[in-house]
Order: structure tokens, then C-alpha cells, then sequence
């Protein structure tokens, strides 16, 4: 098992500062918007673009710009989708993943139609692309670049040129995959919901920078930073103002548009007072019951209006206007079946608790 160690540097075209690790036998979902260097690292990776930098794949160096070392693409064994999956028209199915294994003819068809079994397309081996949906095409770029029995997989944003149904069925289908691959993976993808299903790491980049890389959970829940929380669509995400520490206890009181809230004691901080950003998941709201109130209600409880409520995937989505700031909005999440227990409607006033454990200070800039 090998991990793939970047270190990229470039002013033009594209900005890169990225100090970034890739484990073997893990997905890492690179994150951010549009132009923020996502598909040129992919590209440096590949050998198709060579900044300044280092690029090493378990023992061996793919790039090293200090000692002149760069690594062809052809002799580098990275598999590579792109998102408008690169098939050969002409071809059939069987002859584009058969291209890829550099074997004698005989042994790589049978490990062509190996792979093609693998990725569900066993039965439609002579067709050409041209007459293939697009998961199925999808399936067969994957079973290409697998083909190539690489050291390294790249997914350049590859679900999505499909419908809905499909990218959650081939999502799935690479959920089930990566367990059994031991090489790096990296997966481009602009759906935070994508990269939190199917990523081990979440790195996030932004203007060619790595904000923060961690697990998906502590990213989502727990940024490094206020950029950081805003490329990962936090909405909950606010100023307030810390006004006393207590060491003794480890609680600290964050002072929110002058409502105070009780939070864990941030060790980084030692003073007080000081204006900072925090935020909350949606997770971290907890609803009073209408039908039978908690003593958990003592926890930072606050009351709002709810301004709109919509459902998803299971979930009541609810807007806030707090009753202390009308102008901000608080985003809670809640089973359906909690909000229709509770008759939770448009234009109704409720409270809810701010859990002292889920309220995260974001360290400056």
C-alpha cells in the first residue's frame, strides 16, 4: 500500500500552495468552488501539468522540481475518470477498458471483462458508447481506469453528469469499491452530501490553498476557520462576544447579541473579552418538547419564531428568526416524525437548546 504525498507551488495559471496527504486505502474528497484548483491538482497528479513542488507515490518520486525529477504521464500508473467520461465512440465497451491493461491480447480481455463484471456491466461488453446511458458509461470509465491497475485513483467530479437516482446508486456502488481497493483515492466534487458519504479525509481548498483536511465529520462540524465553514456551507455561523473564562470549571460564556450561552472553555483563548466567530450544526439544536418539557431545556435555551420549515430525506428543516435578534436566522434539523408529534408550523414561537458540547469557536484568521 502506497500514499500519495503532495507538495504543489505556482503563482500562474492557477495559484497552488497545497501541502496535502492521500492514505492508501482512503478516499479523500477535495472540495471548493468553481476555479479553486481542484481538477489542476488532479492534472499535477496525473503528470499532465508540473509545477514546482513534490509529488511521491509510496517509494518513488512522480515529481521532484528541486532535483529535476518529472515522471511522464504514460509512466506514471494513475487511473484517471474524468466527468465526461473520455470514451472512444468507436469502440466498443469490451475495447475501451481492453485498451488500458498492458497485457498480451488474450489475458487482457479476460481482465478486461473482470473488471467490466465488477462494475455491473457484464452482458454489454459489445456495445459502443453511443448506445449506453450515462451510469453505464460512467461504469465503464471506471472499469477502464481500474484496468490499469493504478497506484493512484482520480475522480474528477465523475457523477456528475447524471440524474439523481443514478449518482445515488453509483455512489453506493463506489462506497462498496473503495473497501476493497488499496490504493489512494482522491475524489473531486462540488456536493458537500457526496463527500460526506463517501470520503475517509475532506480537504478543503480554496483560491489553490488547503484550508483544513480532516475527517468529514470534524470538517463539517468543527472548521478550522470562518472561510473554511463558509466553502462547507455552515449556516449557523455567527459573532459573538466571549466575556468571562472560568479555568476551574473549563465553561466559558459567549455573549450573543446579549444573550448568554454557556460553552465549553476554549483552552486556545486566554482572555476575555474578545470578539469570535463560532457556529453549531443543525445536529446541535435540541427542540422542547411541547408535550412533555425536559430539565435539559436549562442548557442555553432560545426562542424564535419559525420563519419556514420544509422537509428532506426524512428531516424537518427549520428556519429561526431567534426572538433575541429577529434579523438572524438559526437552522435546525429534526425527524419529521418529532415536528409532526410537536405540530411545528410556519409562524409558530418555540424554544430550543444550544447543546454546550456541538457549539464550536472558530480561531481567527
Amino acid at each position: 500500500m502506497k500514499d500519495l504525498i503532495l507538495t504543489l507551488r505556482q503563482a500562474h495559471p492557477v495559484s497552488l500552495n497545497i501541502d496535502m496527504a492521500c492514505p492508501a486505502g482512503r478516499l479523500t474528497a477535495l472540495v471548493g468552488p468553481s476555479g479553486s484548483g481542484k481538477t489542476t491538482v488532479l492534472r499535477c497528479i496525473a503528470g499532465l501539468h508540473a509545477p514546482e513542488g513534490k509529488i511521491r507515490c509510496g517509494d518513488q518520486d512522480w515529481l521532484d522540481s528541486s532535483r529535476g525529477v518529472l515522471v511522464p504521464p504514460q509512466q506514471r500508473r494513475v487511473g484517471l475518470v474524468f466527468q465526461d467520461y473520455a470514451l472512444f465512440p468507436h469502440l466498443t465497451v469490451l475495447e475501451n477498458v481492453r485498451l488500458a491493461v498492458k497485457r498480451p491480447s488474450p489475458e487482457a480481455r479476460t481482465i478486461a471483462r473482470q473488471w467490466l463484471q465488477r462494475v455491473h456491466l457484464t452482458g454489454l461488453e459489445q456495445r459502443l458508447p453511443g448506445t449506453l446511458s450515462g451510469g453505464q458509461k460512467q461504469r465503464v470509465a471506471l472499469a477502464r481506469a481500474l484496468a490499469r491497475d493504478p497506484e493512484v485513483l482520480l475522480l474528477d467530479e465523475p457523477f456528475s453528469a447524471v440524474d439523481q437516482v443514478t449518482r445515488r446508486r453509483l455512489r453506493l456502488e463506489m462506497a462498496e469499491l473503495k473497501r476493497v481497493l488499496k490504493l489512494p483515492i482522491l475524489l473531486v466534487t462540488h456536493d458537500l452530501e457526496e463527500a460526506e458519504m463517501l470520503a475517509d479525509q475532506m480537504a478543503v481548498i480554496h483560491h489553490g490553498k488547503i484550508l483544513q483536511q480532516g475527517p468529514p465529520q470534524t470538517v463539517m462540524q468543527r472548521p478550522a476557520n470562518p472561510e473554511a465553514a463558509r466553502l462547507v456551507d455552515i449556516r449557523n455561523l455567527f459573532t459573538g462576544r466571549l466575556i468571562t473564562l472560568d479555568v476551574t470549571r473549563r465553561v466559558a460564556r459567549l455573549s450573543w447579541r446579549g444573550l448568554p450561552l454557556e460553552i465549553h472553555w476554549p483552552k486556545a483563548l486566554a482572555s476575555c473579552p474578545h470578539d469570535i466567530e463560532w457556529c453549531i450544526p443543525p445536529a446541535g439544536i435540541v427542540l422542547h418538547s411541547r408535550l412533555r418539557p425536559s430539565r435539559g431545556v436549562r442548557e442555553n435555551p432560545v426562542r424564535g419564531v419559525i420563519v419556514e420549515k420544509v422537509n428532506f430525506a426524512g428531516r424537518a428543516n427549520l428556519i429561526l428568526s431567534p426572538s433575541h435578534a429577529p434579523d438572524l436566522r438559526l437552522y435546525c434539523e429534526l425527524p419529521i416524525h418529532v415536528a409532526e408529534r410537536n405540530r411545528l408550523e410556519t409562524g409558530q414561537e418555540i424554544a430550543v437548546s444550544l447543546l454546550k458540547k456541538a457549539i464550536h469557536l472558530l480561531p481567527p484568521v
